[in-house]
């Protein structure tokens, strides 16, 4: 791994630790064993680092997201897919933790590729559940673009649940319970 791509993923595990505030240029160098030199060459400074970092932290969710809503199987199957796939949840979400960094929300540059992540990922699952709707694998009474909202919601939910508790039972209950009233919406439900 090169010096920037070293400087990038330090930024990443360093914004899911800390935060914005916390991520200082000195603790990104010693943790991707560069210098100051070396950051400066590859970075204008700390706001486009961590810029780089959220990016690629979207990027990789996006497209872990992506594998399992391309997977074969039933709407329902490939949202459970999604939902149970393993996760640091003690962690919590490492673009999800960024809504509540006060620093990455007040900056317009920082807070765009967060805000695209949640839009996208919201409007990907509404179309894996107008998918299901129109295949007859769901009843026409879901609103797809409110469940999927509903979904992002509780998965984050979930994660907040869990931290404060430091115990991943109560992100897997929201799980099951956004499972359960998905499974009511199976057209072989009613």
């Amino acid at each position: 791994m090169n010096t920037s791509e070293r400087l990038i993923e330090s930024t990443r595990e360093l914004l899911w630790e800390r935060g914005y505030v916390g991520t200082s240029p000195k603790a990104i160098q010693q943790r991707a064993g560069a210098g100051q030199g070396s950051m400066y060459h590859h970075f204008s400074g700390k706001p486009d680092l961590a810029l780089a970092a959220i990016r690629r932290t979207a990027e990789e969710l996006r497209a872990a997201a992506e594998a399992g809503f391309r997977a074969p199987g039933t709407a329902l199957q490939r949202i459970t897919a999604y939902l149970r796939r393993e996760r640091d949840v003690l962690r919590g979400c490492p673009v999800g933790r960024l809504t509540q960094d006060p620093d990455v929300m007040a900056d317009p540059v920082l807070r765009q590729p967060v805000e695209d992540t949640f839009a996208w990922l919201r409007t990907r699952i509404a179309e894996v559940l107008a998918e299901g709707r129109e295949r007859g694998e769901l009843t026409a009474a879901l609103d797809p673009a409110a469940t999927a909202t509903t979904v992002v919601a509780v998965l984050q939910g979930g994660y907040v649940l869990a931290r404060a508790a430091n115990d991943s039972a109560p992100f897997d209950q929201a799980v099951d319970g956004v499972l359960n009233l998905l499974a009511a919406h199976t057209a072989d439900a009613g």
